[in-house]
């Protein structure tokens, strides 16, 4: 999805923006290509820089309830120095890094509902115009997938995913938000929690893996949360299906852990214990796309809402909306 319109701020017959996302998804911490596509205006126009942004949709509480807003959590220089002659067609390649913590947007190449956008920022004459956005589609890292494919072997549904603004209390994460996947227990837990949530916080030596259980009331005693939370290499090779189910037991029990392996980040947590979210706060459905567990791990389907399609269009409207708000 591309939205191409007049660089708005720079007067008629300005250069326009065109940038083309290479098709394959990216996975995080993984590298994203394309091209800045550029045309010249009615005249010749010094193009200072063009700047890529990483946007995302993001959910945030506070006293009043809750709202949405758009984070720009990473920003790459891409190209610029140089004069654009009057009607002259220039492609602009480039090749970025994104986050290691980038959210996954899609499983088994369904949606998952989150909101990610590629957002070009042109720069000419002193003047700055946000002319270009792009729907950003990241796929899981292979211990991602491995884990989510563990969850539905063993029952796990997806209820919906969101991104949630704040820090989860004791972790190395680097991102101002994280993800939060929300998953309907397997039968064989049903009566012991509501649901579970998922968070991923990759980096370069591996995957840390946060869990937390809606845990139910019993006849004497009211429900409560319950997290713990795990660290895995991104090549490990392990019987995922008994790992996560033992993680899930874990967690059921409210037994502390903190297993298999080290941080790695600085201010990651050291030693064992639980340790809850800071500023964490728990979210309804999210885009209302739904997966459910199959035979071949987390399969897909739309149960209602806001269909793929639906959030493909919500995408230029929400960001496009937002360029007050940033500056």
């Amino acid at each position: 999805m591309v939205f191409k319109r007049l660089l708005g701020s720079l007067g008629v017959g300005a250069p326009t923006v065109d940038t083309v996302l290479d098709p394959t998804p990216v996975l995080p911490g993984g590298a994203l290509g394309g091209q800045v596509r550029l045309k010249g205006g009615q005249a010749d126009f010094d193009i200072e820089h063009i700047t890529l942004d990483l946007v995302a949709r993001v959910e945030a509480e506070h006293e009043e309830g809750e709202s949405e807003g758009v984070v720009v959590f990473d920003r790459f220089t891409v190209g610029g120095g140089f004069r654009l002659a009057a009607e002259e067609s220039r492609s602009v390649p480039f090749s970025v890094t994104l986050p290691w913590e980038t959210p996954v947007t899609e499983l088994y190449g369904q949606p998952l509902g989150i909101v990610l956008g590629v957002r070009t920022e042109l720069a000419v004459a002193g003047a700055k115009d946000r002319g270009d956005l792009d729907q950003l589609t990241v796929a899981p890292l292979p211990a991602q997938e491995a884990i989510l494919e563990a969850l539905g072997q063993l029952g796990f549904g997806f209820k919906s995913a969101d991104l949630e603004y704040g820090h989860i209390g004791g972790t190395g994460q680097q991102l101002p938000f994280y993800q939060e996947i929300e998953l309907t227990p397997a039968p064989q837990y049903a009566h012991q929690v509501n649901e579970i949530e998922l968070t991923f916080l990759a980096g370069p030596a591996g995957l840390e893996v946060v869990l937390e259980a809606d845990k139910r009331g019993g006849l004497f005693s009211p429900g409560h949360d319950a997290l713990t939370r795990f660290t895995v290499g991104h090549h490990d090779n392990r019987d995922w299906t008994a790992e996560v189910d033992g993680w899930i037991r874990r967690l059921v029990e409210h037994r502390p852990a903190y297993g298999h392996g080290v941080p790695f980040s600085d201010h990651g947590p050291h030693g064992h214990g639980e340790h809850h979210h800071d500023d964490h706060h728990r979210s309804g459905p999210g885009m209302g796309t739904a997966i459910a567990a199959g035979a071949a791990g987390l399969a897909v389907g739309v149960v209602g809402g806001m269909v793929a399609a639906e959030v493909v269009d919500e995408v230029g409207d929400f960001f496009e909306g937002d360029d007050e708000s940033e500056d």
